[in-house]
C-alpha cells in the first residue's frame, strides 16, 4: 500500500489562496498565519493531480457534457462504498458549487419572506446565501446539542419552507446519527418542510465514525428534498468547479436543470473539476483515509495541547477538520484575543461570531494542514492567551 506524504509544507503564496494570499481582506493584517477558510494545505491526491496533467498535456478544454456515466457512475459508486447508499442515477445533476445549488434550490422549495431554519452555529454562506435571497433565516442553537422537543415546537411555531441541515455540521463537527436523522426526517414530514442535506463534509471523519446521509431517507420523505455535495472539501479540489445535487423528484430536477442550463446559462461542466471528481470518487479511497488519520492525529495534538498549556478541555468532534475551541474558561474576550492573535503574534483564527448564533466565545481553527502548521498556530495562540492572561 502506497504511503503518502501529508507532512511536507507547500508555499502556497502566489497562487491567489484566499487563505493565505488575501488573509488582508478578512482580517485587516497581511502575511498572517491562516487557520480560516476551509480548504486544506495538502496537496490533492498524487492520483488526481495525474489525471489533470494528462489532460492538461492533451490540451483541449472545450465545451463538456457532464450528463454521462463516467461522472454519475462515480457519485453512484462513491455512495454505494463509502456511505452504503443506493443512489438512483437518474437523481444526480451537475451544480458549479454546492452554496450555487442551495441558492437555486431555495428559490425552488420556498418563496421570498420565507422562513428557512438551520442549526446554529452555522457556516456562515449559510447566512449570506439564505439572507441575500430574500428568505428569513431561523437559527436554532445547537451548542449544547439538540432539544428535540423544542425544535419541534418551534416548527409547529414558525412555520419553515426549509429547513436546511448541515451533514456532519461545519462547525460543531458533528456526524448526526441514524436517529437524529430519523427525527428530522419526521419533523419535516410533519411540519411540511422541506430538507436540504448539505454533505460536502462527509468524507473527513474520524475514525469508526458512521456517517448517515439524507440519500438513505429519500423513500421516507413526503416533502421536497436534495442532497448537495462535492469532493471538494474532502479531496482539496475546490477550485476546479464542479459539484453536484441528489434531487431525487423528477419534476423538481428538470426544474433544477432548466434553471441551470437556461436562467443561468451553465450548461457545461469544467472539464477538470470532473476529472477530479470522477478520479476522486472511483480510485482515492485510500488517499482518504490516510487524509482522516492524519488529522485524527492532528485533533489529538490540540486536544494535549489545548489541556497541557491552556486548560481547556478540549472534546475531538466525530467529522470535520475544523476544530470548535470554547475560550470562556480562560476569562479573557474575544476581541481582546483576536487583537492579540492578530497584532501579536501574526496568526489568523476564525472568530467563531461569524458563524451566527451561539458562536461568541469559540474559535474556528482549521486542522487541515501539516503537522508542523498546527504546532506552529497553537504555539502562537497559546502565547496570545499567556500575554493577556499577565
Amino acid at each position: 500500500m502506497t504511503k503518502y506524504d501529508f507532512d511536507t509544507v507547500i508555499d502556497r503564496y502566489g497562487t491567489y489562496s484566499d487563505q493565505w494570499d488575501y488573509v488582508q481582506d478578512r482580517f485587516g493584517v497581511a502575511n498572517l498565519l491562516p487557520f480560516t477558510i476551509s480548504d486544506m494545505d495538502f496537496a490533492t491526491a498524487p492520483g488526481v493531480r495525474a489525471v489533470l496533467v494528462k489532460a492538461a498535456e492533451k490540451g483541449i478544454f472545450g465545451y463538456t457534457h457532464w450528463d454521462n456515466p463516467a461522472f454519475k457512475g462515480a457519485i453512484a459508486g462513491w455512495f454505494d462504498r463509502r456511505y452504503h447508499v443506493a443512489i438512483d442515477q437518474d437523481a444526480i445533476v451537475y451544480s458549479p458549487s454546492v452554496i450555487f445549488t442551495l441558492a437555486k434550490l431555495l428559490e425552488q422549495f420556498s418563496k421570498p419572506g420565507d422562513k428557512v431554519v438551520t442549526f446554529s452555529p452555522c457556516y456562515d454562506a449559510f447566512i449570506k446565501t439564505v439572507t441575500s435571497n430574500n428568505r428569513l433565516l431561523l437559527e436554532f442553537d445547537i451548542n449544547h446539542g439538540v432539544d428535540w422537543a423544542a425544535l419541534d415546537a418551534y416548527f409547529a411555531r414558525e412555520h419553515p419552507a426549509v429547513f436546511l441541515l448541515c451533514n456532519p455540521h461545519n462547525p460543531l463537527g458533528i456526524a448526526w446519527s441514524g436517529a437524529a436523522m430519523q427525527r428530522i426526517v419526521e419533523l419535516c414530514n410533519a411540519y411540511h418542510v422541506a430538507i436540504i442535506s448539505d454533505e460536502i463534509h462527509m468524507g473527513v471523519v474520524r475514525r469508526g465514525t458512521v456517517v448517515h446521509s439524507l440519500a438513505a431517507y429519500f423513500n421516507q420523505l413526503t416533502v421536497q428534498k436534495a442532497v448537495i455535495s462535492s469532493a471538494g472539501k474532502a479531496f482539496n479540489v475546490t477550485a476546479l468547479g464542479c459539484s453536484y445535487a441528489l434531487i431525487p423528484d423528477a419534476r423538481d430536477r428538470e426544474e433544477f436543470t432548466f434553471g441551470l442550463e437556461y436562467r443561468s446559462a451553465l450548461s457545461s461542466v469544467p472539464y477538470l473539476g470532473m476529472l477530479a471528481t470522477i478520479e476522486s470518487y472511483a480510485h482515492q479511497e485510500d488517499w482518504l483515509n490516510q487524509l482522516c488519520d492524519y488529522i485524527d492525529g492532528n485533533y489529538a495534538y490540540l486536544q494535549k495541547y489545548l489541556k497541557d498549556e491552556l486548560g481547556l478541555d478540549y472534546q475531538i468532534p466525530a467529522a470535520t477538520y475544523l476544530a470548535w475551541i470554547d475560550i470562556t474558561p480562560l476569562d479573557i474576550t474575544m476581541p481582546q484575543l483576536q487583537d492579540e492573535m492578530i497584532h501579536g503574534q501574526k496568526v489568523a483564527i476564525m472568530d467563531g461570531r461569524v458563524y451566527g448564533n451561539g458562536g461568541a466565545n469559540h474559535l474556528r481553527f482549521n486542522l487541515g494542514a501539516p503537522r508542523s502548521k498546527v504546532e506552529e498556530g497553537l504555539k502562537r495562540l497559546g502565547a496570545a492567551v499567556k500575554t493577556l492572561q499577565e
